[in-house]
């Protein structure tokens, strides 16, 4: 994957402790109303049009309705596919602030009985410092939730988030839900998923470090439980099942070693009776060099190894996602998964695994829709990280397949192309809306880079910034009085840093770049006539290093000792000898009057202790200063970072951003047609925006006033989890918008 080492999907190391399980169900939408000190305006909440760039870790369809599927993701929630529209519809967007643990996704669950009932286990992280799991149940296709809070968690952003599915409705019982956890073993509920309990006779033993339960499968009315924590040896037991649903036993002959050491997915073929189970050395997606895909005749207990291609010397890899066709005996599709010297594919077999044809040596793909997915190459890749396969039940040729990236999709077994409008994932780090030209928003994000939105509604039509191509961002910014000029910085194979004259639609590398650029990029800042750069260096551990200065284009580079090192450089908006930075470890605001070749404190004995303390310069004003402290609330300067005022309206302020003024809203092309609302007369200030809170709740607000006071323009429906990284209004259109999400891409809001 083009995952960086900065990726907030990166999985974080650590032990979770087991915990005892008791259960209290909940309403949907914990959130309390938001307290304003205005009237609230309406609000339109849509998605600026990527197209997928996450990890799709889950899709299910439903055996009884044609039509109808699921799709889980590691850290954006899930959705649910509308046939009519061919969409994707998000599920969780009502999660908030304090529940952005549970966009994870572990795992999701149908019942074949009753069509309209849906279940997610939710969690990002098992770790200690996470919160507990939450189990979502719904009876009309994840319309409206409720909810049960675990005091045990899961791990939907944890090594192996592509097995599973991990939540099983009983076969022989519509109230019965079984639930595998990674370090609390197998847990069971009897009141359709209200109450859990651990199943005590359940043979493998948990462990804080483990992987646990890795899949659950009905098999007729039999349930199979693949165990991830076997140590490979010819003793070693990683399938059981029971027959009774009290009585749990190890299958026998089950293959052992290396290559079938920890089961990743199953599939049973209910017309041969045969259950098909893919293996890997890991859990996956990464760090998999072996695996294995065999399938056991459930009436005899007999094994085959019916492995597509065996890895080795130079070729290794795991097996991941596996489907059966409900409608033809012995079709079976397989998937590799971290293979990054031949290239994943999928193997399709008609004979009951004897015969494989891989459907990569035939595919032909048309990624027109989402242009970022040929990675500034020719020709898209066939994918990576493929865990999830799923075969329509009702079309033996509609095959789907997730990958890091996107949703693939088939009808014809030959041409492919993203399945993936509606879905949404990308992980964004810094939002620009810039004043003039033909995109209202420029975005930088983890994984995919950097992008020119020259519409909202359609997936950049450049895809990600190339020349050079980013796997993730680490800071974009425009010069204030020549917008034409962009800069960016990020992770990538053939330089860091790049700079574009048009605005941001085309870009080249700089002549050169300091030597810990390749180690440690960081952000990056532009004075207001784009004649010199400030370039900030971080390591993805922390660790933080000078900075750079450069006045000729980034040709040459020379260190700034003054500099606080690892914080985020800020060009005064009107004055090209100022810039400003604020030392999150002291408290300090740091100010160079001569063109960043020096800098020296002024305010000091502010908020301290948190690198995401943000500071922001107004647009258009030289000196006039916002600090977002976190719960620490909100600060203001307008001498230039001599002194501090703490804004008395907001609690807590975590990004703020601004945009068009409200008196000079009337009439107002946006871009795709959108015309600015009304605003209120006299407000000559910028519109302000921020993710805060003015006393209970964590919402997106609108200032007309200067922060005087404040309205919540997002909604209990539209929350999105963890929104704290970057907001920007649009220059140009009053009254809109852009937000940036972890996990559910870029959020833009208009007034109604």
């Amino acid at each position: 994957m083009h995952a960086s080492r900065l990726s907030r999907r990166a999985v974080l190391t650590g032990t979770a402790a087991a915990a005892a399980l008791t259960s209290v169900a909940l309403p949907q939408g914990r959130a309390h109303a938001a307290e304003v000190t205005a009237a609230t305006p309406s609000y339109r909440w849509r998605n600026a049009v990527i197209g997928g760039t996450g990890f799709i870790t889950g899709v299910l369809f439903h055996p009884a309705v044609r039509g109808l599927a699921y799709a889980r993701t590691d850290i954006g929630g899930a959705y649910r596919w509308d046939e009519r529209a061919a969409r994707w519809t998000p599920l969780t967007d009502h999660l908030g602030w304090d529940d952005w643990n549970l966009l994870g996704v572990e795992s999701l669950a149908v019942d074949p009985a009753h069509p309209d009932r849906l279940y997610l286990a939710l969690g990002t992280y098992a770790q200690t410092w996470a919160g507990n799991g939450a189990v979502l149940r719904s009876e009309d296709r994840g319309a409206t939730w409720t909810r049960t809070d675990l005091t045990v968690k899961l791990g939907g952003n944890e090594d192996g988030r592509g097995a599973g599915e991990r939540l099983l409705v009983d076969p022989r019982d519509s109230g019965t839900l079984w639930l595998g956890t990674r370090h609390d073993g197998l847990l069971k509920s009897s009141d359709q998923g209200a109450t859990w309990a651990v199943v005590s006779g359940f043979p493998a033993t948990a462990s804080a470090s483990g992987q646990g339960v890795t899949f659950l499968v009905a098999v007729g009315r039999a349930v199979y439980a693949g165990w991830g924590d076997g140590d490979g040896t010819a003793t070693a037991v990683n399938l059981y099942r029971t027959t009774d649903g009290t009585t749990w036993e190890p299958v026998p002959g089950q293959p052992t070693g290396t290559s079938a050491k920890v089961p990743i997915r199953a599939a049973h073929d209910r017309h041969t009776r045969e259950l098909y189970v893919t293996y890997a050395d890991a859990p996956g997606p990464n760090g998999q060099s072996a695996g294995s895909v065999h399938k056991l005749a459930t009436a005899t207990d007999r094994w085959t190894d019916v492995t597509p291609v065996q890895p080795g010397g130079g070729d290794t890899f795991g097996y991941g996602g596996v489907a059966v066709d409900a409608r033809r005996a012995g079709t079976v599709v397989v998937s590799t998964n971290n293979r990054w010297a031949d290239g994943d594919t999928v193997f399709r077999s008609t004979d009951g695994g004897r015969i494989w044809a891989s459907l990569k040596d035939v595919a032909v793909f048309d990624v027109s829709e989402t242009p970022f997915l040929d990675w500034g190459e020719d020709q898209p890749k066939f994918g990576w990280w493929i865990q999830a396969l799923a075969l329509d039940p009702y079309d033996s040729k509609h095959l789907v397949y997730g990958t890091g990236a996107t949703l693939y999709g088939t009808r014809d077994l030959t041409h492919w192309a993203p399945r993936i409008r509606g879905l949404e994932e990308t992980s964004v780090i810094q939002l620009i809306s810039p004043p003039v030209g033909e995109a209202h928003l420029i975005s930088a994000s983890r994984d995919i880079g950097v992008m020119y939105h020259e519409r909202l509604t359609a997936s950049p039509s450049r895809g990600m910034a190339t020349n050079p191509v980013f796997g993730s961002a680490t800071g974009i910014a425009q010069a204030a009085d020549r917008p034409s000029y962009v800069v960016r910085a990020g992770w990538g194979d053939h330089g860091n840093g790049a700079y574009s004259r048009d605005g941001g639609r085309t870009w080249a590398p700089f002549a050169a770049q300091p030597d810990i650029a390749k180690d440690a990029p960081g952000p990056i800042a532009t004075s207001a006539d784009g004649g010199t750069l400030l370039w900030s260096f971080v390591h993805w551990d922390g660790t933080k290093y000078a900075a750079h200065r450069s006045a000729d284009n980034g040709a040459t580079w020379s260190e700034v000792s003054s500099f606080p090192k690892g914080a985020t450089p800020v060009a005064d908006p009107a004055d090209p000898r100022l810039f400003y930075a604020y030392d999150t470890d002291t408290g300090t605001l740091y100010v160079s009057t001569d063109s960043g070749l020096s800098f020296t404190a002024r305010a000091g004995g502010l908020p301290s202790g948190d690198s995401q303390f943000q500071l922001v310069a107004a647009p258009g004003r030289s000196g006039d200063l916002w600090l977002s402290v976190k719960w620490n609330g909100l600060y203001r300067s307008v001498d230039g970072g001599a002194s501090f005022s703490k804004v008395a309206s907001c609690r807590a302020s975590y990004t703020l951003g601004f945009g068009k003024a409200a008196e000079a809203a009337d009439g107002v092309e946006g871009s795709d047609g959108a015309e600015g609302a009304d605003g209120a007369e006299g407000a000559g200030y910028p519109a302000i925006y921020q993710v805060g809170s003015t006393e209970t709740i964590t919402a997106v607000y609108r200032s007309d006033d200067e922060a005087r006071t404040w309205v919540r323009i997002n909604d209990d429906q539209h929350q999105w989890g963890w929104t704290g990284q970057s907001i920007a209004g649009d220059p140009r259109v009053y009254g809109r918008v852009y937000l940036a999400t972890n996990g559910r891409g870029i959020q833009y809001g208009e007034q109604v």
